[in-house]
C-alpha cells in the first residue's frame, strides 16, 4: 500500500503567506520561503503553493517566489494560481514546480488538462476543486477563489478531469476551510470512490483524528493543512508517528 501523504499548503497573496476562514477574512502569516523551509525540515511530504488571487486578478503566479521556494526544499512542490495555458504549465515547471495545479482555467478550457498531460505527463497535472454544498444539497465546483458558482456537479467534474488526463485531484472544501472542524468526509469519499487517481483532502483539519478520518473514512491519499501548521498547533512529527502507530501507512523521518 502506498504511503499516505501529509501536505502543507501555502496560500500566497502579494508575496506573503496568508490564511482566512471559508476563503474570507484573510490575514498575513509570513514569508513563503521561510515557511516552506520550516515545513520541509519538520517532515511534511509535500508542499502546495497557491497564488490565491492570481485568477481573480487575471495575472500569473509569482514566479520569483516559486523559484526561491523551490531551491530551498527537497520535497515535491505543487503550484497553482492563474494557470490557463500550456505556457503557464511550462513556466511554473521551469521555475521549480514538480506539479501544476489548475482550477478556474480547467473549467474555462477542459482540454488544457489533456494538452498538459500529453506534454508533461499526467503526474504533473493536478485538478484543484473549490467545492461547496449549495442550498439544493449538491456539491458544486466554484472558481475565482470561491467567488463564482459554476453549477457543475463536483463528482462529475472530478470524473471528467480524470478522463481528460489529470493525475491527481485536490478537494478544497469552502465550508470547512479554516474552521478546524475536520475535513468534509462525504464529498471526499464520493470523489475518492468515483476516480482511480490520488485524491487529496483539503479544508478543516483541526486535530490528529481529522487526518486519520480523511484516510480511513474519506479514502484520501493525502491530507492537506494550512492554519494548523502555520500557527504551530500540531507537531508534524507527532502527527506522523501517531498515524503510523494506528496503522496508517505513512513516511516517517
Amino acid at each position: 500500500m502506498l504511503a499516505k501523504r501529509i501536505i502543507s499548503c501555502l496560500d500566497v497573496h502579494d508575496g506573503n503567506v496568508v490564511k482566512g476562514v471559508k476563503f474570507k477574512n484573510i490575514s498575513t502569516i509570513g514569508d513563503p520561503v521561510e515557511l516552506a523551509k520550516r515545513y520541509c525540515e519538520e517532515g511534511v511530504d509535500e508542499l502546495v503553493f497557491y497564488d490565491i488571487s492570481a485568477s481573480y486578478e487575471n495575472r500569473k503566479a509569482l514566479l520569483d517566489v516559486i523559484e526561491r521556494t523551490a531551491i530551498n526544499i527537497n520535497i515535491p512542490l505543487t503550484v497553482g494560481g492563474g494557470v490557463n495555458t500550456i505556457g503557464d504549465f511550462y513556466n511554473l515547471l521551469y521555475a521549480g514546480a514538480d506539479k501544476v495545479s489548475i482550477n478556474s482555467g480547467a473549467i474555462k478550457n477542459p482540454l488544457a488538462i489533456t494538452e498538459a498531460a500529453k506534454r508533461f505527463g499526467n503526474q504533473c497535472v493536478v485538478l484543484s476543486m473549490d467545492v461547496k454544498m449549495t442550498s439544493d444539497g449538491k456539491w458544486t465546483a466554484f472558481t475565482m477563489g470561491g467567488r463564482t458558482n459554476t453549477f457543475m456537479d463536483a463528482v462529475e467534474w472530478a470524473k471528467k478531469a480524470e478522463s481528460l488526463g489529470a493525475g491527481e485531484i485536490v478537494i478544497n472544501s469552502i465550508d470547512n476551510d479554516g474552521v478546524y472542524g475536520g475535513y468534509d468526509l462525504k464529498i471526499t469519499s464520493l470523489i475518492s470512490e468515483a476516480v482511480s487517481i490520488p485524491v487529496i483532502a483539503s479544508g478543516g483539519a483541526g486535530e490528529i483524528k481529522h487526518f486519520k478520518d480523511a484516510f480511513t473514512v474519506g479514502g484520501a491519499d493525502g491530507a492537506l493543512a494550512a492554519s494548523l501548521f502555520h500557527r504551530n498547533q500540531l507537531d508534524i512529527g507527532l502527527l506522523k508517528r501517531t498515524l503510523a502507530s494506528s496503522g496508517i501507512p505513512i513516511r516517517l523521518l
